[in-house]
């Protein structure tokens, strides 16, 4: 009898134990939407899918659903307001700002360059207010997806104001994004390489310049790409009045290293418009 008791109580333990674990999703979208015009389809969407599939969170959590069906829908190419809300219910469900730019930028390499551009335009929105403050760079953030990081003090003695670092991705290829503050730019450099090598940036906020020894500075704006060769000296930085962020991709190559040169002519700055 004590055994029967015991192994009852275990099981009704255990049940219970697996009921906590699941989380119940509730949603009304499908009837609120199109309960009279499809009410089936809306019974399946809030009762199926949402009220039996998203709620088997002790088979998988709700993160990573969320991570999976954003994924999905990028991959799809629709950014519309089903993206938004999923993008909305992943941050509930514990993803970070940091962590979705993560994400999209892994997934810009898979699903494509243009699919992840309007995902980040959705995701910035959603994760905007995450960023709290009311200075300049507070408010510089709030502007780009991407976080601003920490200062780059390794190469501060290469730079003419102060600049910051954040690691974007170090895997497949290393990906940084590079922040400015007005005015501040890197020394005249080199990207050595016996081989390929070379550097690529794409501009994400604000406005900057790019200069080429012996070429006329180029206007970096968010979307502009650069493509800097191996063995070729330049400079890049923001515009004196701007403050100015972009991604600098390392391309692999032989015997590849950095050559830091003399700091770019003030006058020469101050002319740039």
């Amino acid at each position: 009898m004590k055994i029967r008791t015991i192994l009852a109580l275990g099981a009704l333990i255990l049940n219970s134990t697996t009921i906590m674990a699941q989380e119940k999703v509730k949603q009304t979208a499908g009837r609120d939407q199109l309960g009279e015009f499809a009410p089936k389809f809306a019974e399946l969407n809030d009762d199926v899918l949402f009220g039996e599939v998203w709620s088997r969170t002790d088979k998988l959590s709700l993160r990573d659903r969320s991570l999976i069906t954003i994924t999905s829908l990028i991959s799809q190419g629709i950014t519309d307001s089903s993206l938004t809300y999923h993008l909305q219910t992943a941050k509930q469900n514990g993803i970070t700002r940091t962590e979705i730019s993560e994400i999209l930028t892994h997934l810009s390499f898979y699903a494509g360059w243009p699919k992840a551009w309007a995902a980040f335009r959705l995701a910035k929105e959603v994760w905007q207010d995450d960023t709290q403050g009311t200075d300049a760079k507070a408010a510089f953030q709030r502007e780009m997806i991407f976080p601003i990081g920490e200062p780059n003090s390794a190469f501060a003695k290469y730079f003419i104001g102060n600049s910051y670092l954040a690691p974007v991705s170090t895997e497949q290829v290393p990906v940084f994004n590079v922040t400015f503050e007005p005015g501040c730019r890197n020394n005249w450099h080199i990207h050595r390489a016996k081989s390929g090598g070379g550097q690529m940036l794409i501009g994400v906020a604000g406005t900057g310049w790019y200069q080429e020894e012996g070429k006329p500075a180029v206007k970096i704006l968010p979307g502009t790409v650069i493509h800097i060769p191996a063995n070729v000296k330049h400079w890049h930085g923001a515009a004196a009045d701007s403050w100015f962020a972009h991604l600098a991709f390392e391309v692999p190559g032989e015997e590849t290293a950095n050559e830091w040169l003399e700091p770019v002519d003030d006058e020469a700055y101050s002319k740039l418009k």
